[in-house]
């Protein structure tokens, strides 16, 4: 059995699982099962924000413009609003990341949610495909581990039998 280990590069190297030792092996798995424990922990912090930039597109598609000069309550916690009154409904300011803010028209901030959207779902597509081959790699991993014990074991028992064998 062959599994693959990533280089710094990014290409793959051969490696020949029957050759490590159960040690080895453990360790490989452990560290393995750790990655796929940050890659699920990835995808979570990547689906939370894929849905607040779908909820701000959906906001955005559901605006009017007989919306301005309207009062409406503006979130301060989850729990607690204030009146708020809409100045200009065609223009809205858009959380950016790290404190920033941008003034852009309503077309250009629903196209900006939309790519958004895009860009997180093609990398959480691809953390999948590498959560996968992790998988599929620490199976392999186990089972070539399973395959030592059951050979330590034959060998221990026929080792017995040998010096039952000679003891008769």
């Amino acid at each position: 059995m062959a599994s693959n280990s990533a280089k710094p590069q990014g290409e793959y190297q051969q490696i020949d699982l029957m050759k490590l030792n159960l040690a080895q092996l453990n360790q490989l798995k452990n560290q393995l099962n750790q990655e796929l424990v940050l890659f699920n922990d990835s995808l979570t912090t990547l689906k939370v924000a894929k849905s607040k930039y779908a909820g701000s597109k959906e906001a955005l598609e559901q605006f009017k413009p007989s919306w301005n000069d309207n009062v409406t309550l503006v979130p301060l916690t989850g729990s607690m609003y204030v009146p708020g009154k809409f100045k200009d409904i065609n223009n809205v300011l858009v959380d950016i990341g790290t404190g920033y803010y941008i003034e852009m028209n309503l077309d250009t901030a629903k196209d900006y949610f939309k790519r958004r959207v895009e860009f997180v779902t093609e990398q959480m597509d691809k953390i999948e495909k590498l959560g996968l081959e992790k998988s599929r790699i620490r199976d392999a991993i186990q089972e070539v581990m399973t395959i030592k014990v059951q050979q330590q074991m034959a060998a221990q028992q026929a080792a017995a039998g040998t010096a039952g064998a000679q003891k008769a």
